[in-house]
């Protein structure tokens, strides 16, 4: 207790041999705190510019990975500070807002999933109905609901906790979790019931729908191979995601249940499970599973119009041929220079085109860093 200014600081006592390893958990907590965000933000960033994706489910996609943007904002800021720090501490409430945000966002993420698995049930088993069932007002009660059901309940608690009389002032773990409700000198009997009722409302009933969801689309569609091979392959990425989360969630009930049990390199890892894990899983399942956020972030690192060279010179002799036969604008004729024979020895030299010359760096290739390859004059004869 700090008599100065009458604020309460906890002790997080979940780290293993920190003063040796300072600088090695500041390398590994920054790496992977930079890999998140830079991770989850450049899929939001596809979703947002390309109009083709523009869809109920990667709107949810999006919002997903926007959850794990502000979850980890959440934590990592102040795990660097601790790693760096001689010991660790963090004032209470600061831990209580900790576990607020911490149980708020892991609640969002789990009405996220359920959205998309109503999504996907939608769209597989009722397709003539998706776009009317799925429309841009269900859209946002949905995220609006995913959000703000979960912090309201997560409230509560949090209000009450923080007036709390606390007799432990040593964590043992890295953040503020589950393991909060050891610090307290009396155990409350009504926030326990409460808990186990938000407990079962945000994680049981949304698994439980999820699982019934995905159950449901795979029996309807198991006697059409085509199908069945189209709502595997768009819903595996979410069930993908749904095992790590549920993964990551096993991890933190155990350390409320069993903690005793753990030594510390136990719990520590335990803890990174959620924090570290969970996070950059999202991003890469999602990057590489769904093929047309594939395509996009398959441009962005290539660049080149998303076009093999082949493709790039059957579409201009496609333009150049439709502006030979007048199905074109006359701006676009105009550019073209037919090529004329001057010795007349070639009988089949009709319809061929001269490539522009250029001189000037402001226009043709030059204008470029790096000019493209020229694939010669097609023969453009009907």
């Amino acid at each position: 207790m700090d008599d100065e200014v009458n604020t309460t600081y906890i002790t997080l006592d979940g780290y293993v041999e920190l003063h040796n390893y300072r600088f090695l958990y500041f390398v590994i907590m920054f790496t992977a705190y930079i890999l998140i965000i830079c991770g989850n933000c450049t899929i939001l960033c596809l979703i947002w510019f390309h109009q083709n994706l523009h869809e109920p489910m990667y709107v949810f996609i999006a919002a997903l990975l926007l959850n794990s943007v502000v979850y980890c904002t959440t934590i990592y800021p102040k795990l660097l500070t601790d790693v760096l720090s001689e010991e660790p501490v963090i004032s209470y409430s600061t831990c209580v807002f900790q576990w607020f945000a911490y149980y708020t966002l892991m609640g969002s993420e789990y009405c996220l999933l359920s959205a998309m698995a109503y999504d996907r049930y939608v769209s597989i088993c009722k397709p003539l109905h998706y776009p009317v069932i799925m429309r841009k007002l269900k859209i946002n009660i949905f995220l609006a609901l995913s959000w703000f059901l979960p912090a309201f309940q997560v409230a509560v608690p949090a209000a009450i906790n923080a007036y709390r009389k606390i007799c432990h002032f040593t964590l043992n773990g890295t953040i503020c979790n589950s393991t909060v409700i050891h610090l307290y000198c009396i155990d409350s009997t009504a926030l326990n019931i409460y808990g186990l009722v938000c407990f079962v409302n945000l994680l049981i009933v949304p698994l439980t729908f999820i699982l019934f969801t995905y159950i449901k689309i795979f029996i309807i569609t198991h006697s059409c191979v085509d199908v069945r091979k189209k709502a595997t392959q768009t819903c595996l990425p979410h069930l993908l995601v749904l095992v790590s989360f549920t993964c990551a969630t096993t991890c933190d009930v155990l350390l409320f249940l069993i903690e005793t049990d753990f030594s510390k390199p136990i719990r520590l890892l335990m803890s990174f499970q959620t924090i570290f894990c969970h996070p950059l899983f999202n991003p890469v399942i999602y990057g590489l599973k769904m093929t047309e956020i594939f395509k996009h972030f398959k441009r962005l690192l290539c660049p080149g119009n998303g076009f093999t060279f082949s493709q790039r010179v059957k579409a201009r002799t496609i333009l150049s041929f439709k502006c030979l036969h007048n199905n074109t604008p006359d701006y676009l004729k105009d550019l073209l220079t037919p090529h004329t024979s001057t010795c007349g020895l070639r009988p089949h030299s009709t319809n061929l085109l001269l490539p522009p010359r250029t001189k000037l760096q402001t226009m043709g290739d030059r204008a470029f860093s790096s000019p493209g390859p020229i694939s010669g004059t097609p023969s453009l004869t009907t």
